[in-house]
C-alpha cells in the first residue's frame, strides 16, 4: 500500500503462510483483505506504514470497474510470466485515515508467475492511459535473454481488447535514483511527468503525461530494472522497507 503527496506511507510485508486465506471471491493476507462484492472490489488496509513515516495505515478503497477483461499476456515465450488487465478503467473512492479521502479514475491489475522475475527481466516499462474510447496501455521489456517484448493494447468501453502499433519510443529524465525511464508517444512529442509517485533505486512511478494518436493523456507509468534489483548492496535496503513477518495470529 502507498500513498503519496505530504505525509505519503508505505506498506509492504512478506508474510508467512498462515496469514493467508483465500475464498471464492476473498483474499485475506494478514490484517488486510480484498472481497468482490455486487460487482466491485472492496479494499480494506490495516498495516504498519514503514519508515521514515511509521504508523498505522487504515481505511478502505472501493474499486468499481467500468470494465472488466479476460485479457492474459504472457510476458515471455514460455508464459512463466503473465500480465492479467482485469479492468483497465474504473471509479475507485478512497478513504483513509490522515485524510487521504478522494474519488476519481483508476484500474486494476496483476502480474502472476513462476519464476522470479530477475531471472527473466532485465528491465521493463508500463504505462496504462485513458483513451477516449477506453485504455490504452504499453508494455516494453528487455528479457534476460536480450530479446525484447514491445506491446501496445487498447481497450473498447465493453473491456474488449485489440493489440495495435505502439506509437514511437520517448525518453523520459532519469528518475531521482538516475533509473532510466522511457514511454511511448506520438512521433514529435515529447511526455514529461507530471507527478512524482514512488523513488526506489530500482524502480519508479509516477503520473506521466503523452500524446496517443493525437490526443493528449495523462496515466500511470513504471519502470523496474532487475539489474539493480537483485545487486546484493540492495537487500538491506529492502529489508527495512519490506520487513518479514513469519507468523500470525488472525
Amino acid at each position: 500500500m502507498a500513498t503519496y503527496g505530504p505525509g505519503g506511507r508505505f506498506a509492504m510485508t512478506d508474510r508467512g503462510r498462515a496469514a493467508l486465506h483465500r475464498s471464492e471471491d476473498t483474499l485475506r493476507v494478514g490484517p488486510s483483505a480484498m472481497r468482490w462484492v455486487d460487482g466491485g472490489l472492496v479494499i480494506d488496509i490495516d498495516e504498519i506504514a514503514s519508515p521514515p513515516l511509521i504508523g498505522r495505515l487504515r481505511g478502505r478503497i472501493a474499486l468499481t470497474p467500468t470494465m472488466v477483461t479476460d485479457t492474459e499476456v504472457a510476458l515471455t515465450p514460455d508464459g512463466a510470466h503473465v500480465w492479467r488487465p482485469f479492468a483497465p478503467a474504473a471509479r475507485i473512492e478512497v478513504d483513509l485515515d490522515r485524510g487521504h479521502r478522494w474519488s476519481g479514475h483508476g484500474y486494476f491489475d496483476a502480474n502472476f508467475g513462476t519464476r522470479a522475475l530477475e531471472q527473466d527481466f532485465a528491465t521493463w516499462s508500463w504505462g496504462r492511459f485513458p483513451v477516449p474510447e477506453g485504455a490504452a496501455c504499453f508494455y516494453d521489456a528487455v528479457r534476460a535473454d536480450g530479446s525484447k517484448l514491445a506491446l501496445g493494447l487498447r481497450f473498447d468501453a465493453q473491456g474488449v481488447a485489440r493489440r495495435f502499433e505502439p506509437p514511437p519510443a520517448a525518453r523520459l529524465p532519469r528518475s531521482l535514483w538516475a533509473l532510466g525511464r522511457s514511454t511511448r508517444a506520438d512521433a514529435g512529442y515529447q511526455p514529461r511527468q507530471v507527478l512524482a509517485m514512488l523513488d526506489a533505486p530500482f524502480y519508479n512511478r509516477a503520473a506521466v503525461r503523452t500524446r496517443i494518436d493525437g490526443v493528449e493523456t495523462t496515466g500511470v507509468h513504471e519502470a523496474l530494472d532487475l539489474r539493480r534489483f537483485a545487486s546484493p548492496w540492495l537487500k538491506p535496503m529492502l529489508a527495512v522497507r519490506v520487513p518479514r513477518r513469519a507468523g500470525w495470529r488472525g
